[in-house]
């Protein structure tokens, strides 16, 4: 569905400076009907990135396929045309406060030409689809937050595009909200076919409703892959970020070790990992963790207290002995503190 190929875009720096690369040999592909996330920090290319999307910057290098059809290459109407495929939803919807919502999902429409008839019934469609009945006559003002980006969302599927890019769309949201706006998400995937781009930096909102994720760092691709596999790797950059790592404990007279236990056959639950001590006469004790179910599979990381049975700091024999074990069954085990 959405292809980019080498793509690079290059800013000329302010004052005569060396050119700022935004996006450095961008290669990616998406699969229709997936819901895939875009994550990385500011500055990182984001931004960018959903600009040649959808046209609105020209690469410098590079093509950017969309439903078989290279935007890089087009301009006037053609492009224009292209774009219709492409729905948008931005953090802050920015809706016209003097129309109503059914009017505010209608504006594309009217833009484009579409028949007043036709308009209608679309916005009927629409405001049902997005769970805006009976708000339909509101204005923005007598619309809560979350109601003004479903009026967004069904404005951004007004002409049925076949990719909902979404920029942020969930960061203005109070917790609540996002879950509702997400499930929302979601189920138009499901409903529609529909391919979805999620631009975002809350982790929060890809280990929802994300199938797929990318992780972009200084305009270039740092990991990417399916969600589960992402974040089940130990070793990877976004494993990390998507299962944060508890803060050590103080005060505990133990060796703490830190386990990430996503990408093991052999450990599948924390409790595998107790169970392995106490075959080196060691108690382990859950001090921290986090744990995630993603795609059906738990993802943890923990961090246990390993004393002997006298209650003392494991020896550095048995915890070698120990992590090796993890190590060898694809378990990430690191030594915090002695």
């Amino acid at each position: 569905m959405i292809t980019l190929d080498g793509l690079r875009k290059v800013f000329p720096a302010p004052g005569g400076g060396d050119p700022v690369a935004a996006l450095d040999g961008i290669d990616l592909h998406l699969e229709p009907g997936r819901i895939h996330g875009i994550v990385g920090r500011s500055g990182a290319g984001k931004s960018t990135l959903i600009r040649c999307l959808t046209g609105l910057e020209k690469p410098t290098e590079g093509r950017v396929e969309v439903d078989g059809t290279d935007i890089a290459a087009l301009e006037g109407a053609p492009l224009r045309a292209a774009r219709r495929n492409i729905g948008m939803v931005f953090q802050h919807a920015n809706l016209l406060d003097s129309r109503t919502a059914a009017q505010n999902i209608a504006h594309p429409l009217e833009i484009a030409g579409v028949p007043r008839a036709r308009r209608q019934e679309r916005v009927r469609e629409l405001v049902e689809l997005v769970g805006l009945t009976g708000r339909e006559h509101n204005h923005p003002a007598q619309l809560s937050g979350g109601q003004i980006q479903r009026v967004g969302i069904a404005r951004g599927l007004a002409a049925e595009p076949k990719v909902l890019l979404c920029d942020e769309p969930t960061s203005a949201l109070d917790t609540s909200t996002t879950r509702q706006i997400l499930r929302l998400i979601k189920d138009l995937r499901e409903r529609l076919g529909i391919t979805v781009v999620i631009i975002t930096h809350e982790m929060s909102v890809v280990r929802e409703v994300c199938d797929t994720v990318t992780l972009l760092v200084d305009g270039q691709v740092a990991q990417s892959g399916d969600l589960v596999a992402v974040a089940s790797d130990p070793y990877g950059p976004l494993s990390s970020e998507l299962i944060p790592l508890p803060p050590a404990p103080t005060g505990i007279d133990a060796t703490i070790v830190n386990c990430d236990y996503g990408d093991s056959e052999r450990f599948r639950t924390s409790d595998d990992l107790v169970r392995l001590a106490e075959e080196y006469e060691t108690r382990a004790t859950i001090v921290a963790g986090t744990i995630e179910t993603i795609g059906g599979r738990q993802v943890g990381r923990v961090q246990l207290a390993l004393q002997n049975y006298s209650g003392l700091p494991i020896s550095a024999q048995g915890l070698a002995r120990y992590l090796a074990e993890l190590e060898e069954a694809g378990v990430l085990a690191q030594e915090v503190t002695s």
